[in-house]
């Protein structure tokens, strides 16, 4: 039905930074939002960034001022653009998109993406 293709993980040092691109295709409509979570190993996935359909946003505590996010509707891609990375940013990043389904809110996932910060 929808699809999300990720890209743009890898590794980097800490200090540095990395753009993630999320591209949306498929049964595309009725968009409600698009983000990012991150889940590292033993750990539950957690909202990293979320841009909703009036263009707020929403960050986790621990990557404001770091992290931003954007869209680019025309392409249906989101961008997370990864500013002075530490170890603890270390996870898989995952897209997800979430539209309207009759009254209801649906949430689609892509595959994720690594995302290694080194010391």
């Amino acid at each position: 039905q929808v699809q999300l293709v990720e890209s743009g993980g890898g590794l980097v040092q800490a200090g540095g930074s990395l753009r993630l691109s999320c591209a949306a295709s498929g049964s595309i409509f009725s968009i409600k939002a698009m983000g990012w979570y991150r889940q590292a190993p033993g750990k539950q996935r957690d909202l990293v960034a979320r841009i909703d359909e009036v263009g707020s946003i929403k960050y986790a505590d621990s990557v404001k001022g770091r992290f931003t996010i954007s869209r680019d509707n025309a392409k249906n891609t989101v961008y997370l653009q990864m500013n002075s990375l530490k170890p603890e940013d270390t996870a898989v990043y995952y897209c997800n998109l979430e539209k309207y389904v009759g009254g209801r809110s649906s949430n689609y996932w892509g595959q994720g993406t690594q995302v290694t910060v080194s010391s």
